[in-house]
């Protein structure tokens, strides 16, 4: 069995355009400096349906699922993911896009995607502390996932 450290999953991001490509791999921005914690956020929706087929026991079934990440740690205004999150504060509707890059912990595959960043905070906390980051990068729709060949040899990543 293979366990992976959750620092070898890779979170990137780019700026999206309307109309624009995905971008190719050298122009991602990996959300990883000072970064302390993404936590999956995905949400999904069901309902609970009873079929004559069955016994009139609900079966529920999974309707809608949003896969998202919610990252946080310390801001720091000269890293340039922070930096791009942070200037979409201001923005609404489709100026809070970005293209959204997750490669999983073992390397074996990558999800790509159009996403929206909301609950941006760029700058707060404690005096005495360092100013927080934090938000929420989620898919607009099912992102691509694709396979990639230079996984990681199934080792412990310990």
């Amino acid at each position: 069995m293979a366990r992976f450290k959750n620092a070898l999953r890779g979170h990137f991001i780019q700026p999206y355009e309307r109309g624009q490509s995905e971008p190719s791999t050298d122009e991602w921005l990996e959300l990883a400096e000072w970064i302390t914690d993404i936590s999956d956020d995905t949400n999904e929706e069901t309902e609970d349906i009873a079929y004559y087929s069955g016994d009139g026991t609900p079966e529920t079934e999974v309707t809608s699922v949003a896969m998202g990440y919610t990252v946080e740690g310390t801001y720091d205004s000269e890293d340039k993911a922070q930096a791009l999150i942070a200037s979409l504060r201001f923005k609404l509707g489709e100026g809070r896009k970005v293209w959204h890059r997750v490669v999983s912990a073992d390397g074996k595959e990558e999800y790509v995607g159009r996403a929206t960043v909301s609950a941006i905070v760029a700058g707060s906390g404690a005096a005495a502390d360092y100013e927080a980051f934090s938000c929420t990068i989620r898919f607009d729709q099912l992102p691509k996932v694709t396979k990639l060949d230079n996984g990681n040899d199934g080792g412990s990543g310990e």
